[in-house]
């Protein structure tokens, strides 16, 4: 099926550009969840997922998902419905997210740190039907909060913890609260696996938040299955990502640069390795690097510049490491020229947004295009124009506003039609907010004041 519905609130894609991405083979019709079940069959035996002694195959992750699917089904959970997610980077995070998209339900990625009034907005805006956190985390109380949303509203009635709830807390200990929410450890959410449900790739996958304006109430990002299986399988081929790779997830899970960037999805969509790292640090992640031999990942221009500060403290074995991907914000050049000669890696800017848009230095680049710029865009059917403030075209080598739209750039946000009008042109432009100038070689450089977001 070429195309599928999506959720209400949400802005489709004109006929003529569903029609030329599939023709380009960008779009494959193949949802995330059955390209996990078809990983399994083909690289079942290796390893798909670590986190501390944790280790995951191919086909133990898939059957996880599956059961893990069947008992979120038991439990009511019905296509469409949307689940905020809120793990730290753990497997349960790559399960849950995944057995969500089995069962139909749409996962709602947020970000570890949010508290009660990103979380209920999202909750509210979403309908949220469940919700899935730790029961604890660094001192604060998930289980509270989700219990304080779901009395404050109607739609928030499944709550899975990923401990046990702690009966220390006047929330914890119950399987049920006088507002009729019901609360399960995450573990047990278990049950012989249901047959495969026909989907769409069409469909909604997950709803991403924007981080263009910290100060705004979020905006919830609509990425379908074929856009983002695209974004993910072009940057996987963009950097010769293989099976016998393996990808550091040192940024939160949710965070674009970790999840498709190729990031995760990227990496086991070729049967790579992912390691889950509980931080960013290099007292973390360096000694990571050794143990798993990890060859890519990806991080913040501030904690590239802690990595390096950190190395003669340190003293691990980085030898495995091909390829380090900076994003999120511009990198210093100083702190670029270092990573190089010290870390013994290629260095890759990357630039996006949960809206859509990477670009990306490429390996083969020139030294000072990968030092100084943001790279090109990622698809061949990416459309990029550098704007003024009156939304019109500007003359070559005149910086302005980065607009986009392609392959897996969303339209518009989910349920947010005033944010469309502002963010979103009438023929379908998406309006960055990043400011930038454009090489002679079409690659991007970012220009003061930047307004970018994590991808």
């Amino acid at each position: 099926m070429r195309k599928g519905p999506l959720l209400d609130g949400c802005t489709p894609w004109p006929d003529a550009f569903v029609d030329r991405y599939w023709a380009a083979g960008h779009w494959r019709g193949t949802t995330l969840d059955s390209m996990l079940r078809d990983l399994a069959v083909e690289y079942g035996p290796r390893t798909a997922l670590v986190h501390g002694s944790t280790r995951l195959t191919y086909a133990a992750l898939n059957r996880r998902v599956d059961r893990m699917a069947a008992g979120f089904g038991l439990l009511a959970l019905r296509p469409g419905q949307r689940v905020v997610v809120q793990l730290p980077n753990v497997p349960e995070f790559v399960v849950a997210v995944f057995a969500l998209m089995r069962v139909g339900a749409v996962p709602v990625l947020c970000p570890l740190p949010l508290r009660a009034p990103e979380v209920s907005h999202l909750v509210r805006v979403t309908e949220a039907r469940g919700y899935v956190g730790p029961s604890t985390h660094d001192g604060f109380d998930h289980t509270a909060m989700a219990a304080g949303i779901a009395a404050g509203g109607p739609f928030l009635r499944r709550v899975f913890t990923l401990e046990a709830p702690d009966t220390s807390s006047p929330y914890g200990g119950f399987t049920t609260d006088p507002a009729g929410c019901h609360y399960f450890p995450l573990g047990s959410i278990d049950a012989p696996p249901a047959p495969a449900r026909v989907q769409n790739a069409g469909e909604v996958a997950f709803l991403l938040l924007s981080g263009a304006d910290s100060t705004a109430p979020p905006r919830l990002v609509p990425r379908t299955h074929n856009d983002y299986a695209y974004q993910a399988r072009a940057a996987a081929e963009l950097v010769s990502l293989t099976e016998d790779d393996v990808y550091l997830a040192a940024l939160p899970a949710e965070s674009g640069l970790a999840l498709g960037c190729p990031g995760i999805v990227g990496t086991l969509s070729v049967g790579g390795t992912v390691v889950l790292a509980d931080g960013p640090g290099p007292e973390t992640c360096l000694p990571l690097i050794e143990r798993e031999r990890v060859t890519l990942t990806s991080v913040e221009p501030a904690t590239a510049r802690q990595w390096l500060d950190a190395l003669p403290a340190v003293r691990a074995d980085l030898g495995s490491l091909r390829l380090l991907q900076v994003g999120g914000a511009p990198l210093p050049r100083a702190t670029a020229e270092r990573i190089g000669p010290e870390l013994g890696c290629r260095l890759q800017q990357v630039s996006g947004r949960a809206e859509g848009l990477v670009t990306l230095t490429r390996p083969t680049d020139p030294d000072e295009t990968v030092l100084t710029t943001q790279g090109r865009p990622l698809s061949p059917d990416d459309e990029v124009r550098l704007a003024g403030a009156d939304g019109e075209a500007l003359p070559g080598g005149e910086p302005g506003e980065v607009l986009a739209r392609g392959p897996y750039t969303v339209r518009g946000y989910y349920r947010a039609p005033d944010e469309d009008a502002r963010s979103f042109t009438p023929d379908g432009w998406f309006r960055t907010g990043a400011l930038a100038r454009l090489t002679p070689d079409g690659d991007l450089v970012a220009v003061d004041p930047v307004a970018p977001s994590g991808p």
